[in-house]
């Protein structure tokens, strides 16, 4: 064995070793948010501190310094999978080995504690619970921009490039203002000229075993393997993958309101859908999962809302939702149920919002972030930031902190930068798809009930890469173009012109 071969392979071993702590770190962190006891939240922060301290420690070891040293003097002989782990890991080492282990360990334990605290706030409807939680956290992330900034222009370019590389404010700005007039431009069309269409049926009662067995259905045609997922409940929808064999998700449920659960659950179950479909040589290696969070996004709302927004789609399955609402939807025929599955009007919750104004909550979400870590507003202030931000972009004010300020899990985990992915991802989806319509007849894909050949082209063109290819070359090989709001646009122009008719 020569010795280029033996030190990739102690290399390959010693991400192996960190992945499967982070695998039991993700494990952990599913239990927490879908059946752990209460009682147990401060033992589970130990473990969990105690875990990703000794993924962390790894990391910035001295064996890791020393196969990244030689490796990277080896690049050029390296296969191309290799190179891009070396380089992955080492642009890793570079952010965080200058946090000293003890700080990044509180970090975790804080953040682990925190959830608790947001719940309990939740549940109470006052800020001022989860307020203590929320500073720690805010301060060890400006605590670590210290340590991670390059040459970012700003403090929250570098939290931004966390989630998307190479995203800056200089380009959200521009690229969310045309966002944002673009709808305002649809929403002055539907104000001016629109239909308002029927939707009292939406809030008819559906039982949550139906509205599960209806949704398992759906998520199955489109591709997500139960053998290696599974459903489960929990305040704040989220998919967690421990590996390509194990990508699992969750919702919550209203039986008055089958929809929030049924995209729920699309949503998820896109997010799953990519972790189960990459390449199986990416196991146990930092290029296992998806390239950011733009991407997956990408993934979760082009089955969520570019998908599940299709009048072909609906098509296919709105006699089956007829069935399991066990006569609750019989008086409504196909056009009405469409029609009102996309009215848009001004909500609080980003969750349960329309697809037309769920760009806005992130935006809104997005200068609240910007204001917080490069003009240093007060924690104190937040509250208030967040309702003038409602009142000015949707026209409404939250009367309470759980549907303000406490509805998202997010802050909670330390994730600041996180929320504009999912714009971005909303603008990727929208390109993706047409792109696709240029290889795939999608009517007739749906008329047929058998979506693989989506699945497969997604797989194709995004899922099998895992992390070995940048964002925006992802989007460029597969679509041809950068990114651009263009087709987001476009798209809900001819979605909400079919609706209100205008």
């Amino acid at each position: 064995m020569n010795e280029l071969v033996k030190q990739e392979q102690g290399f390959l071993a010693l991400l192996k070793e960190i992945s499967i702590l982070n695998e039991v770190d993700a494990l952990l962190g599913w239990d927490a948010l879908t059946g752990m006891p209460e009682a147990s939240t401060p033992q589970r922060s130990e473990v969990t501190s105690y875990i990703a301290g000794l993924a962390f420690e790894k990391s910035v070891s001295s064996e890791m310094v020393h196969y990244l040293t030689f490796l990277t003097q080896h690049l050029s002989e390296l296969n191309p999978d290799t190179q891009k782990m070396v380089e992955k890991v080492q642009k890793e080492y570079d952010l965080n080995h200058k946090i000293p282990q003890t700080d990044y360990q509180e970090f975790i334990k804080v953040i682990s504690q925190a959830d608790s605290a947001w719940r309990k706030a939740r549940v109470a409807k006052d800020f001022n619970l989860f307020k203590p939680s929320l500073t720690k956290i805010i301060d060890f992330e400006k605590q670590f921009i210290g340590y991670w900034k390059k040459d970012e222009k700003t403090p929250y370019d570098v939290l931004l490039n966390q989630y998307e590389p190479g995203m800056t404010v200089e380009i959200l700005d521009q690229v969310f203002g045309e966002l944002r007039a673009g709808i305002q431009e649809i929403l002055a069309k539907i104000k001016a000229k629109g239909k308002i269409p029927q939707t009292d049926f939406l809030s008819r009662y559906m039982s949550i075993e139906n509205q599960r067995k209806f949704s398992i259905a759906v998520i199955k045609k489109m591709g997500y393997r139960f053998e290696a997922g599974r459903l489960d409940d929990t305040t704040h929808p989220f998919m967690e993958s421990m590996n390509r064999n194990d990508a699992r998700i969750t919702t919550r449920w209203d039986e008055y309101n089958a929809k929030m659960a049924i995209f729920g659950i699309i949503h998820e179950a896109g997010h799953g859908i990519y972790e189960q479909n990459i390449a199986e040589r990416f196991d146990y290696t930092p290029l296992k999962g998806g390239v950011s969070m733009g991407i997956h996004e990408s993934q979760s709302l082009f089955y969520e809302i570019v998908m599940g927004s299709d009048r072909d789609f609906w098509q296919d399955n709105y006699k089956l939702l007829q069935s399991y609402a066990e006569g609750k939807l019989d008086d409504i025929d196909f056009d009405t149920f469409y029609k009102g599955l996309h009215e848009t009007k001004s909500s609080l919750i980003r969750i349960e919002a329309d697809t037309l104004t769920y760009p806005l909550h992130i935006i809104i979400r997005y200068e609240i972030e910007k204001l917080i870590f490069n003009e240093d507003a007060a924690i104190e202030d937040l509250p208030e930031l967040w309702n003038q931000k409602y009142q000015e972009y949707l026209g409404i004010t939250p009367d309470n902190d759980a549907v303000g300020i406490l509805q998202d899990v997010h802050w909670s985990g330390g994730s600041f930068g996180y929320f504009p992915s999912y714009a971005l991802g909303f603008m990727y989806a929208a390109q993706l798809q047409q792109a696709m319509k240029k290889d795939l007849d999608l009517p007739s894909i749906y008329a047929t009930g058998d979506y693989e050949a989506i699945r497969q082209w997604l797989t194709e063109h995004i899922h099998q890469f895992g992390s070995s290819k940048e964002p925006n070359e992802l989007i460029l090989a597969a679509t041809g173009e950068a990114l651009t709001p263009k087709y987001l646009l476009e798209l809900q122009d001819k979605i909400y012109q079919e609706v209100y008719d205008y």
